[in-house]
């Protein structure tokens, strides 16, 4: 293992001012930024959870109102999906792929600034709805007619299409950065077949939001048209078709799945190398099988849709397809299984968040096998089973990988280490409550209890599997305030992690910790997929990795590398497009106000020099 350092950690990329942060285009400070946020909103999406969990923790409980639960499952359904898991992704890309491909920083700083900022004020936007006449009340998936005018006369719904809308641009533009990034900027030598596994999963998912999310455009397009023109689209009465929207919504919200679930794939096949100390086996099996995912997941929205009646030719179709889709997905489990056996394993906490995210993904997948049989589907649609099944996959997947990506570059951005033994107190809290928590609302679902409703009698059975439930969901609370406190201590107090305290194989650990503004003195030569592993080894192309290494080790001036300006054009012009929004609900003012801000920052951004 690498040798690690005693010195105090360097905290300069971290530093400065209020107004340094607001104007910053450093991919890692905006990292920071979207982690904070995306943590934040978590949070709130868990206190959400909490309370629903309180409601049903008893039967004919009165603690919310049916009307206020609606509203809660709503936006915990979207604050979780479009609000944390996301954004929390979109932290690690900005945090880890110009540092993994040997880049200085994106393609377009300002524009990836810019990603931010919309993301913080769609947020916020969408949750001013509580105070403003009612929160978005249709379900995350806002099925038709639910959101029409006539079921929905407030400003809720406007509030959460209008918010969609703001939060797509905002991925949309994130993609298009680092899909350019990937392309164009990696190390000399780092060809696509050499790029860390993390950076594959991120090109894929980067591609999967450029093709999915146009579906939902149009659908929320066309949702605004018959609340604000009095079209038809969805409404049966004038002549459309609810089922519309679902076709809309799943061909983009399945593979909004795999958008959640491939960052924290990425994220476990470059931990598990690390903690095995040995390549990832099957590495070209494990990149392609996650285009695989991403290819077949646009051909099996209907299995969403089983019960809605779209016959029996449709249902087969999509029955294969759902079954096809586990191949890949199995495939990369068996490497990652693989690439543990016979390794030399240090079980340290990262490694533990990967394991159980493998193990509770599985459990997921086959849950969704189940699901995928349109004859189990009809017995078990919509109730308590399709929770269970949807939290496995991404609670149990995409949050414990994300939690494991969390513990492992921790030390690479703060220069310290997490504490050891309350991590491990936090994996095992956070598995035993998650488990306790959705484990029972499989037995819910076989016994009939639906979703989405707010009370139940208490001669059903369900009590005992909801009050366990409850229990299990403050476990999760109870272990997430374990993981917040020990990260602000460990920042402040942490033990001091040198450069590359896991013995890691990728670029990111040739380079001091917290990384430089530049990242690379020197732009590193590859030579192989575990470049690091190679400079420290022997082999392969050493000396751009060990300059880059060597860098930052000693008391040495900063070499002259000129790095983009900062700008205060992406916060303003992400003002004025969520000010435009407003207009649509509050008074038509502001969609000029909003205009006027956005023009003048577009003016202002074309005028000010990039670098």
């Amino acid at each position: 293992m690498a040798t690690v350092t005693t010195t105090a950690p360097d905290t300069r990329t971290f530093a400065g001012t209020a107004w340094s942060w607001i104007t910053t285009v450093d991919h890692k400070r905006i990292a920071v930024l979207y982690l904070v946020t995306a943590l934040g909103f978590f949070a709130l999406g868990g206190i959400e959870a909490l309370l629903m969990r309180l409601q049903l923790a008893r039967p004919d409980t009165d603690l919310v109102s049916a009307e206020r639960f609606t509203e809660l499952f709503t936006m915990h359904g979207t604050t979780m999906v479009f609000l944390a898991l996301m954004p929390l992704s979109a932290a690690f890309f900005n945090l880890l792929v110009p540092l993994m491909i040997g880049a200085r920083d994106v393609a377009f700083p300002r524009l990836n600034a810019l990603s931010y900022w919309i993301y913080l004020f769609g947020g916020i936007f969408m949750n001013i709805s509580f105070l403003a006449g009612g929160a978005p009340n249709a379900g995350w998936f806002g099925y038709a007619p639910l959101t029409a005018t006539q079921f929905e006369a407030t400003h809720a719904i406007d509030f959460w299409a209008l918010g969609l809308q703001i939060l797509g641009v905002s991925s949309i533009l994130a993609s298009i950065n680092f899909i350019v990034t990937i392309i164009n900027m990696r190390a000399p030598g780092m060809t696509l077949n050499r790029m860390p596994m993390f950076v594959w999963m991120s090109l894929i998912t980067a591609f999967l939001i450029i093709f999915a999310f146009p579906a939902i455009t149009i659908g929320l397009v066309l949702l605004l048209f018959d609340r604000y023109l009095s079209t038809s689209f969805f409404l049966p009465a004038g002549g459309g078709d609810p089922v519309l929207w679902q076709h809309l919504f799943w061909v983009f919200g399945h593979p909004e799945v795999y958008i959640l679930i491939l960052p924290a794939m990425g994220i476990v096949s470059d931990i598990l190398p690390t903690a095995a100390r040995k390549p990832l086996f099957g590495y070209p099996v494990v990149a392609y099988s996650g285009a695989a995912i991403a290819l077949v997941g646009f051909g099996v929205w209907t299995h969403h849709m089983f019960t809605v009646g779209l016959g029996p030719i449709a249902d087969t179709a999509f029955a294969i397809s759902t079954m096809a889709i586990a191949v890949p997905t199995g495939v990369k489990i068996f490497n990652w299984m693989a690439t543990l056996y016979g390794g030399s394993i240090s079980i340290k906490t990262p490694l533990l968040f990967a394991v159980g995210m493998v193990a509770m993904f599985i459990i997921g997948g086959l849950s969704g096998v189940m699901l995928g049989s349109p004859p189990i589907d009809a017995q078990v649609q919509d109730t308590y089973f399709v929770v269970a099944h949807l939290h496995y996959v991404l609670f149990g997947g995409t949050v414990l990988g994300l939690f494991g990506g969390i513990y492992y570059w921790f030390p690479k951005f703060t220069g310290r280490l997490m504490h050891e033994g309350w991590g491990k107190v936090h994996w095992a809290l956070m598995l035993i409550g998650f488990n306790l928590t959705f484990l029972p609302q499989h037995l819910l679902g076989i016994d009939g209890m639906p979703r989405r409703v707010h009370t139940y009698p208490a001669d059903q059975g369900f009590e005992l599997w909801n009050l366990l439930s409850t229990i299990g969901s403050f476990a999760i609370a109870a272990s997430l305030l374990i993981f917040a406190v020990n990260a602000l201590v460990s920042i402040r107090r942490g033990q001091p992690s040198g450069n590359d305290p896991w013995d890691g194989g990728t670029l990111e650990w040739t380079i001091p910790s917290p990384p430089p503004v530049y990242n690379f003195a020197q732009i590193p030569v590859v030579d192989g997929r575990y470049p690091a592993w190679d400079a420290k080894r022997g082999g392969g192309h050493t000396g751009a990795v060990a300059a880059a290494t060597a860098h930052g080790d000693e008391d040495e001036d900063e070499p002259d590398i000129h790095m983009p300006n900062p700008s205060y054009w992406p916060i303003v012009l992400a003002a004025g497009m969520v000010i435009m929004a407003c207009g649509l609900i509050f008074h038509q003012v502001f969609i000029l106000l909003g205009a006027v801000l956005f023009g003048v920052s577009l003016l202002g951004w074309i005028e000010e020099p990039a670098a």
